[in-house]
């Protein structure tokens, strides 16, 4: 089974520059927790969506890829997370918002496969075939 945990995050306007690269180098090493699936942890900024009011003015996306709601409170609750959270997200934010969500059994494979070299390709030719 996989879960996946979606966080999208703004933060207050006076914000540095600095902080925010700070910010982004530091969420980046979660990935290195046990608790991600395979170190399976993604952060995104800026975002590209057009118009660029459909993003709700979201700045970071952080995606990452859990065995089980265990493992994600395992990930929420170590000693990283934390200290990322603490130093450099939540003194900071304006805005947040969380999804989680198990992954359908039919869809497993593309959880498992996401991120893959390939994978789109593969994908691409299943398609035609």
């Amino acid at each position: 089974m996989t879960l996946i945990h979606i966080v999208l995050f703004r933060f207050k306007p006076e914000v540095t520059q600095e902080h925010r690269d700070a910010f982004l180098r530091e969420v980046k090493t979660l990935k290195n927790l046990p608790s991600v699936k395979e170190g399976r942890l993604i952060v995104g900024s800026p975002s590209l969506t057009d118009p660029i009011a459909l993003s709700k003015k979201f700045e970071f996306a952080l995606v990452s890829y859990h065995e089980n709601i265990a493992a994600l409170e395992e990930y929420e609750a170590s000693e990283e997370h934390h200290r990322v959270t603490s130093t450099y997200m939540f003194p900071f934010d304006e805005d947040l918002c969380r999804f989680d969500f198990d992954v359908d059994p039919e869809d497993e494979y593309i959880a498992l496969e996401f991120g893959n070299p390939g994978f789109f390709g593969e994908i691409w030719l299943t398609n035609l075939e």
